[in-house]
């Protein structure tokens, strides 16, 4: 077998580029990230259902009087005409103008798994960071901590790392304190 040379790969202009047009047509479950497509099978996990299931309940629970936020499940997000993620949970705090975000969210949630953690962590950051988004939190499974970032002057500041405690969160004259120590599966998976 051939070993290709520097000089034999492609260039990313030569790579294949797609658009939000491409991404409405394909099947399964995707994410396009600047033109890049992410398949999001398998599935997430039990461990990771349960987790972003006590999420929302929760966030549904703390918004209930708040007549501006709602709190989402998994949904599509188009950034761009090349971006299009699914925050794992998520709150917005405006009126949706169709069947999918096209503004940023208030608060987004993303649940770690080892075939997601890279992207988490360092691609959808940067993103998220880009686009806005007042509140980021990493909820790590396997180490039960979750990292709460708030965006300060267009960057994210770690605000806590949190595992049994609460954490206040400000959100469009809405103030509610979520209670991370009820998101933790009761026994190991």
């Amino acid at each position: 077998m051939q070993r290709y040379r520097k000089e034999h790969m492609l260039s990313a202009d030569e790579l294949p580029h797609y658009s939000h047009a491409d991404y409405k047509r394909w099947e399964g479950s995707w994410e396009l990230i600047e033109g890049i497509p992410y398949a999001m099978t398998p599935s997430p996990a039990l461990r990771h259902q349960r987790i972003s299931q006590k999420i929302a309940w929760q966030l549904e629970e703390l918004l209930g009087n708040c007549p501006e936020c709602q709190a989402l499940l998994a949904l599509d997000w188009i950034i761009n005409d090349n971006t299009v993620v699914q925050p794992d949970n998520l709150v917005i705090c405006h009126e949706p103008t169709g069947d999918f975000l096209t503004q940023a969210p208030a608060l987004i949630f993303e649940i770690l798994s080892p075939s997601t953690a890279q992207k988490d962590r360092v691609t959808k950051f940067r993103i998220y960071e880009q686009e806005g988004v007042p509140w980021y939190c990493l909820v790590d499974p396997e180490n039960r901590v979750s990292k709460i970032y708030r965006l300060h002057e267009g960057q994210y500041v770690k605000q806590a790392d949190v595992s049994q405690e609460s954490h206040e969160f400000v959100l469009h004259g809405c103030r509610f304190d979520f209670n991370f120590s009820k998101i933790w599966p009761h026994k190991p998976d």
